[in-house]
């Protein structure tokens, strides 16, 4: 029988190993170890675990199929993405599909989300948007942290330390409610303002989803690509 082991899981691999050790001692057959017939009983023991790691990463493809699908359905929903403004097909979509998993930083997002009325999932993207969850990033215009906040920003958001986890979703959080207070719960527009600033926007007029994607293009190709981007992720958080 013939197998590749590096395609095996860690788990899978620990439990081959335990199997080959009892197999010498004899305890896999009635036959004495290394006599005939303890080689086919090991064998079989080895496929039936080969076979078990081969439905596990079966199951996997199809679970990350179905959420593709999903994903897909209920973004079609959004007026962001009709008409093919915000498409959800072609590779970026499917780069984007498999969001980050923020555990230590999750106590703080569902605490800023209960106390500003931000859903988790808009959280989670924009963190991940902004800086893959990394609180030590900086941008070359110097925004900082899991959210990246510029120093004035972070100041009139009560911020003194934007490298901190906890003031800076606290403080990222805060604005993101502003803006969808600001502009009705428009996200597409909160997000490009978050991005691109609110002025810029305002000075579109652009106050609602739909104006957003009438004048989309009269926005940086950056803050086009972030909305973008952010509403998907969080789709994807959504169904995750």
């Amino acid at each position: 029988m013939s197998m590749n082991i590096g395609s095996l899981d860690p788990r899978t691999i620990k439990e081959l190993l335990q199997l080959q050790t009892i197999n010498k001692a004899g305890l896999l057959s009635s036959n004495p170890a290394g006599s005939d017939g303890s080689d086919g009983d090991f064998a079989e023991l080895l496929e039936g675990l080969m076979a078990t790691q081969a439905a596990r990463q079966n199951a996997a493809k199809a679970s990350g199929a179905a959420l593709t699908s999903a994903a897909s359905s209920a973004m079609s929903k959004s007026p962001l993405f009709a008409n093919g403004t915000f498409g959800s097909s072609g590779a970026y979509w499917q780069e984007q599909l498999a969001p980050s998993q923020p555990t230590d930083f999750e106590p703080i997002i569902q605490e800023a989300s209960q106390k500003f009325g931000v859903r988790p999932s808009m959280i989670k993207a924009v963190i991940e948007a902004e800086s893959s969850f990394n609180p030590r990033a900086v941008s070359q215009a110097g925004a900082k942290g899991l959210m990246q906040l510029m120093d004035s920003t972070g100041a009139d958001l009560g911020v003194t330390n934007a490298f901190d986890p906890a003031q800076n979703i606290t403080g990222g959080t805060q604005y993101l409610s502003d803006l969808l207070m600001k502009y009705n719960g428009n996200q597409g527009v909160a997000l490009a303002a978050y991005n691109a600033g609110p002025g810029r926007l305002d000075r579109l007029g652009i106050r609602t989803d739909q104006q957003l994607m009438d004048k989309l293009h009269l926005l940086p190709k950056e803050t086009q690509n972030y909305v973008r981007k952010v509403r998907q992720l969080q789709t994807a958080y959504e169904l995750s």
